[in-house]
């Protein structure tokens, strides 16, 4: 095992407050630096710090360097976008262990065009598709199906970039809305995929790689509407719980055989060797699970969950270090019983405009829960303030789903600001009414 590890951990929101905290746990570690980190991350823990720097986020090559400068042994990287653009190359390139896939291998989250094609050739299940990198086409195509459809830009989109229209006309306009010149996703929609509705139940699998082997942590549910009952528009995320008790082993050892291991065969096969996080949407469907996507690093709120779930002696900075050295086969890798629920809480406006800089009262939280910072700041005096749509993420652990799902929303009593909210029914299709 590494001892005195000091960790690079790359990003800004709740997902990496969540890993900061867990890695901090390790053993192992000595250091969690976080760039360029929040709120959270930047008090709290001796072990945990922001890394304070004089240079854009996004130049990855000065970040190398300096990572290299102050004795860096991990790098770990939480945003989609900084994993799609390549930044595990530039770490690669001065000989730090880097957890996050090639870029080449990431190509699967970053364009959902390549995504369902590489589906379509592996035989990996999925919705029946169509491309389109032409608007009339692609509304020739919508008014030319019966069925119900589901319009995806290709790129990034900070996981707003799927619309779930109702009616045709619903679906002209968010084609005009997405591949217009100016459209509200830019270069990411300039091209979309059309592909059909699938009627089933929704669940991610969290599934860590080093390149020849895989292990997956319990399935998650998410819910990605902003209000209760499901109702529209679609989020980044409003809450998640873990594991998810309909998905049964016999499920998931399906998942396991059509999906994820056909998934990582075929992309060794390309020359894409996968070594990192794979987040995987699966549908539960009548005719079993299909692939709805593909995220190729930590998700958020997921993670938040999953952090809470895994066991004290899980050293987690060893098994990303054994992911990028091929031996994720003999870490120790185990989880607690009971289940972990996340609650988002969330500024009045997201997912559209809403306002920050409110003031935000913290107090503490009941033992058991956490609550993770994703969008507050600190203004000169020191005092919280919010700084983005969604502000906090409160996860806790039960023995139980409900005792999980009631602590959380007991930890949410916590925080205050004017104009939060949250979703008031994370879990309860699987709790008794």
């Amino acid at each position: 095992m590494a001892e005195n590890l000091i960790v690079l951990l790359v990003g800004k929101g709740a997902r990496e407050h969540a890993l900061a905290w867990k890695l901090s746990q390790a053993p192992s570690v000595k250091k969690v630096l976080v760039f360029p980190g929040n709120a959270g991350t930047e008090q709290g823990h001796p072990k945990v710090s922001n890394l304070e720097t004089n240079f854009e986020t996004t130049d990855y090559r000065q970040l190398a360097e300096l990572a290299t400068d102050i004795g860096v042994g991990l790098v770990v990287v939480g945003p989609d976008d900084a994993v799609v653009d390549g930044i595990e190359g530039f770490f690669k390139d001065v000989g730090i262990p880097c957890f996050a896939p090639t870029k080449q291998a990431a190509k699967l989250e970053g364009s959902k065009t390549f995504a369902k094609d590489f589906m379509a050739k592996y035989n990996i299940p999925t919705a029946a598709y169509q491309n389109f990198d032409d608007i009339e086409s692609a509304k020739a195509y919508v008014q030319g199906v019966e069925h119900r459809v589901v319009i995806k830009a290709d790129g990034l989109a900070a996981g707003k970039g799927v619309a779930l229209p109702e009616t045709k006309q619903e679906a002209f306009s968010e084609l005009d809305s997405i591949m217009k010149v100016d459209g509200k996703f830019s270069a990411a929609g300039s091209s979309v995929v059309i592909e059909e509705f699938m009627e089933g139940d929704e669940i991610s699998i969290p599934t860590f790689s080093d390149g020849k082997t895989f292990r997956s942590l319990p399935p998650g549910q998410d819910h990605k509407r902003v209000f209760e009952g499901n109702k529209r528009p679609n989020t980044g995320g409003m809450g998640v719980y873990s594991p998810v008790p309909f998905a049964t082993q016999n499920v998931l050892d399906e998942i396991d055989k059509s999906v994820l291991q056909p998934t990582f065969d075929g992309l060794k096969k390309e020359g894409r060797p996968f070594v990192g996080f794979l987040f995987t949407g699966v549908m539960i469907t009548a005719q079993g699970p299909k692939v709805i996507e593909y995220n190729v690093r930590f998700g958020d709120p997921e993670t938040q969950s999953a952090m809470m779930l895994l066991s004290e002696d899980t050293d987690l900075a060893t098994v990303l270090l054994a992911c990028t050295s091929g031996t994720l086969s003999q870490a120790n890798l185990s989880m607690r019983s009971g289940f972990a629920c996340n609650v988002v809480i969330a500024s009045q406006g997201y997912p559209g405009k809403y306002v920050t800089g409110v003031l935000i009262t913290l107090q503490t939280c009941p033992d058991g829960v956490q609550v993770f910072h994703a969008g507050p700041f600190r203004d000169k005096d020191g005092r919280l303030r919010t700084g983005g749509g969604r502000v906090f993420s409160v996860a806790a652990w039960g023995s139980t789903l409900q005792e999980a799902v009631e602590a959380a929303y007991e930890g949410t009593k916590s925080v205050h600001f004017d104009g939060m909210f949250s979703r008031k029914d994370i879990a309860s299709r699987c709790l008794l009414p």
